[in-house]
């Protein structure tokens, strides 16, 4: 099936030419720009809510208790579930994500697995482009569930409308969400397993912490609430704050300001990304190759240059 068709089955909710797209702008096909092109004018009624937050805090389960609840509200949900990369297939390492298929043969649902394939921002940097591509489809919301990779967790903020930071009471996974900025890109904080001792000192923790964050008049106050995403305890809570927050970001125009932000930054990587493999195909491996940099006595930055330099002039 050529391209032009299997975006025309996307226009009719072909579950399995989404798939195929997907797979194939995952795979960055020579034809992925050509899909993506196709469908961005279908793009920009969705929602996109991002999880994240130390490895272990109950993303998955909440994630999923989130889509159920949507469903039940008549919306639909696409999850675009970031796992580890396998070793040995460079795919995700939990695959088909066993731990969602109560929900994953439900029409209203479409889940996708995607390994980080290196990325060390807790996302595959072609999740972008997926939750584009259910975005077109018409999924009313998409939810992205980092890896949890705990250091790197900041990228979710360049993809989501609302972010919501999922950390346990155990005062290692709050430090250590607290180092990795994540109070710095939290709209909602989730204190799961709130069960066990220590979620209060979690919760002030947390309240001390966004205390220091930059405030304006529209700013918004970002919760902290306690779940136990095993029981469904807190999730409609959870739910209630997502709403309270996208309607907070719409009615200040903080909404706009945010895409067009993330625009902004995602059409700047692409440019970075296309001008470093052009550089390095059409590099011509003359003073600047490969036996330089073990002579001694050349400066890496004067290297540096050199190719700059000859890029500039064979463009």
């Amino acid at each position: 099936m050529n391209i032009d068709s299997l975006v025309e089955n996307i226009k009719s909710k072909n579950r399995r030419a989404l798939a195929r797209l997907i797979t194939l702008v995952e795979n960055d096909d020579v034809q992925t720009e050509v899909v993506l092109d196709k469908i961005y004018q279908l793009t920009g009624k969705g929602y996109r809510i991002g999880i994240t937050g130390p490895p272990g805090a109950g993303k998955s389960t909440i994630t999923n208790n989130l889509a159920k609840i949507l469903l039940a509200a008549g919306k639909t949900v696409g999850i675009i579930a970031v796992d580890p990369t396998s070793p040995f297939t460079g795919g995700a390492l939990l695959g088909d994500r066993v731990r969602m298929s109560e929900i994953g043969s439900n029409e209203g649902i479409f889940i996708r697995s995607m390994a980080t394939r290196g990325s060390l921002g807790g996302l595959n940097k072609k999740t972008n482009d997926v939750a584009d591509l259910l975005d077109a489809f018409g999924y009313d919301f998409t939810i992205i569930e980092t890896v949890g990779v705990g250091q790197s967790e900041l990228d979710i903020v360049k993809t989501s409308d609302t972010v919501v930071v999922v950390i346990v009471p155990e005062s290692g996974d709050t430090i250590q969400a607290m180092k990795a900025g994540l109070m710095e890109i939290g709209d909602i904080f989730a204190v799961n397993k709130s069960e066990r001792p220590g979620s209060e000192n979690a919760v002030n923790a947390i309240k001390n912490m966004l205390m220091l964050r930059d405030r304006s008049s529209n700013s918004w106050e970002p919760p902290i609430i306690k779940t136990v995403a095993h029981e469904n305890k807190g999730i409609d809570e959870l739910i209630n704050h997502i709403e309270a927050h996208k309607k907070h970001i719409l009615d200040n125009n903080i909404y706009n300001k945010r895409k067009n932000k993330q625009l902004h930054t995602r059409v700047k990587e692409i440019v970075e990304t296309k001008l470093i493999t052009e550089l390095w195909a059409n590099r011509i491996n003359d003073a600047t190759g490969d036996d330089v940099l073990f002579e001694g006595g050349t400066s890496p930055y004067k290297i540096a240059n050199e190719i700059i330099n000859q890029f500039k002039a064979n463009f």
